[in-house]
């Protein structure tokens, strides 16, 4: 929640920097989503070859709704691609379908700051849900410990933010080395696909400080109304 007081100024920065993310992932994406890879291989192609080659069989690959809604879902065991992805043979396709399937293979490795961000997933479900009540009541209602409450929700949710760069920067790693090592893009689409998934790694670290901007922005406001 953006309300306006003069510790907004606080998110501005971060704001910006989200901004140019936001720009940089879709002009990458559209430019090698438009690249169409020489082996012709689909997203789905890739994933299933990928999973095969790292022996998860037991995983599935399904399409779904959305543009760049790709995820890969832990408790079913399933790779969700987008229909563009997932039928499509473009750079950006194969580079994103490996990608999620790094996700698969984080898992299967027990990696840890994956098992960490995991582990976190439920406090940042109540604290995304609850974390605004506290603090307007708190502010409204001029009750300092529940401002409090939220600040320590919204760490949790930073925290959160946090350990996520590592398990995407891995996921990316993973995708890459993939990629080339079973030789399903050339050197020069190579040089595309890291591009593409630096430009998707930029949003997640623009995500970051936008958090971490917020929580300075709340322990701002609850030392204001101490």
């Amino acid at each position: 929640m953006f309300f306006y007081d003069s510790t907004f100024l606080i998110l501005i920065p971060a704001l910006i920097i989200s901004a140019v993310a936001q720009f940089k992932i879709k002009s990458t994406y559209q430019k090698y989503s438009r690249i169409y890879s020489e082996k012709g291989f689909t997203g789905y192609d890739v994933a299933k070859a990928i999973l095969q080659e790292n022996n998860l069989t037991n995983v599935k690959i399904e399409e779904t709704r959305g543009k760049l809604s790709d995820h890969y879902d832990p408790r079913s065991n399933i790779i969700r691609l987008s229909r563009d992805v997932y039928s499509g043979s473009s750079i950006a396709s194969c580079s994103i379908a490996a990608h999620e399937v790094g996700h698969a293979i984080q898992h299967d490795k027990n990696y840890f700051p994956i098992t960490v961000r995991d582990m976190l997933v439920p406090v940042v479900n109540f604290g995304s849900k609850s974390v605004w009540i506290f603090v307007m009541l708190g502010l409204f209602l001029s009750i300092p410990s529940l401002v409090q409450v939220g600040v320590i929700l919204f760490a949790g949710i930073v925290l959160f933010q946090i350990v996520t760069l590592p398990v995407e920067f891995n996921a990316s790693r993973r995708a890459l080395v993939n990629l080339e090592g079973f030789n399903m893009l050339s050197n020069e689409e190579m040089v595309g696909a890291k591009k593409m998934l630096r430009a998707a790694a930029f949003t997640y670290v623009a995500a970051t400080l936008v958090a971490i901007s917020q929580l300075l922005r709340l322990l701002a406001l609850s030392n204001r109304r101490r």
